[in-house]
């Protein structure tokens, strides 16, 4: 069976890098796309969300904040804006951010549009984090 060759990378570095993932699932602009071994050529944005890849019966989770991916003959290349793997993600620390910039969004609703959405990308950046977080901690029965 055919295998994915994977590298995510950020800004900072390689997140992922892999030579036998089955399939990923990545949130784009669209909606969500699943690749899987021998997929036609495809290039996305990328929008704030989950990224589950599938690696011999086993998920790994990451939460993405945005960015472009690309994919051509079982090579798949995510250019990130930042990417966190599960179980680097600092739950506590996201709640916090996630409620600041609830706060934030609060006080901005009648200000520009340019801030509001600012904020609000924020915002679903941190949503992104808390459900991957969550996600992993309950599969660990944490």
């Amino acid at each position: 069976m055919d295998n994915i060759k994977l590298k995510i990378i950020t800004p900072e570095r390689i997140t992922y890098e892999s030579d036998g993932i089955n399939q990923a699932t990545l949130p784009v602009s669209d909606g969500e796309v699943t690749i899987l071994p021998n997929h036609r050529s495809y290039i996305a944005s990328l929008k704030p969300g989950e990224v589950i890849l599938k690696k011999d019966g086993e998920e790994i989770d990451l939460a993405i904040s945005g960015g472009f991916i690309e994919f051509h003959d079982n090579e798949l290349v995510v250019l990130a804006d930042e990417a966190e793997r599960a179980e680097e993600i600092d739950l506590e620390k996201a709640e916090e951010a996630k409620k600041r910039a609830e706060d934030i969004k609060n006080k901005v609703i009648s200000t520009d549009e340019a801030e509001y959405a600012r904020v609000a990308a924020a915002l679903e950046k941190e949503l992104a984090k808390i459900k991957v977080a969550k996600k992993y901690l309950r599969r660990r029965g944490l």
